[in-house]
């Protein structure tokens, strides 16, 4: 498979991702227990689902970073308690963060979903997960907490150089077929569409 490589416009994901991360973390915090079956926008997911996912996903990313094989492990966290979440999603952030700190990581390449692409292109494509998943489970909970415009503004940047139209989805690129988003979307709702979801009080 060629690669494509999503970075936009050249700019150092890695201060983007630590601000990806630091909202996911804040909107995990707000998860209270009565939620955690709620559906959210990924239809597989329920709220637990989603937060597993987003746990294991970033284990992933982590162990990409430090050179090992991340598609090889689960994407999906097991043996976390309910109450743990939160804490589980900082422990794997943080080592994300140091794998993936040093210039010599964002230009070795690295093995990712849609290909073989420097380490630049693949965190940039991990912006893109986190905050999509943020999204979603922002949905979920009801909004809790505003997001980043400018956070999601590279995450569709992104994700229109990762998932053109022409690329096939499903499989090893789990996300639904792109949707026009609502007149007046704003650029959560349009990333969203890009990648195939239905905001939950438009389902």
């Amino acid at each position: 498979m060629n690669a494509i490589d999503p970075r936009p416009n050249g700019i150092d994901p890695r201060p983007l991702y630590t601000r990806a991360t630091e909202q996911a973390a804040a909107v995990i915090k707000t998860v209270r227990p009565e939620q955690l079956t709620a559906p959210t926008p990924c239809a597989e997911f329920d709220v637990r689902g989603l937060l597993s996912h987003i746990v294991g996903g970033t284990v992933r990313i982590a162990v990409v970073g430090e050179g090992g094989d991340g598609l090889s492990m689960s994407s999906f966290a097991e043996g976390v308690e309910d109450d743990d979440w939160a804490a589980a999603y900082d422990e794997a952030r943080t080592r994300v963060l140091k794998a993936w700190a040093s210039d010599e990581r964002m230009s070795t390449p690295v093995r990712v979903p849609w290909g073989e692409v420097p380490g630049h292109a693949a965190l940039s494509g991990y912006v893109m997960e986190i905050v999509t998943h943020t999204w979603d489970l922002a949905e979920a909970l009801g909004r809790p907490l505003g997001l980043d415009p400018e956070l999601a503004e590279f995450a569709l940047a992104t994700a229109r150089r990762v998932l053109p139209d022409e690329r096939p989805r499903g499989g090893e690129t789990p996300f639904g077929a792109r949707h026009e988003a609502r007149a007046g979307a704003d650029v959560h709702e349009r990333l969203a569409a890009w990648l195939g979801r239905t905001p939950l009080s438009r389902a």
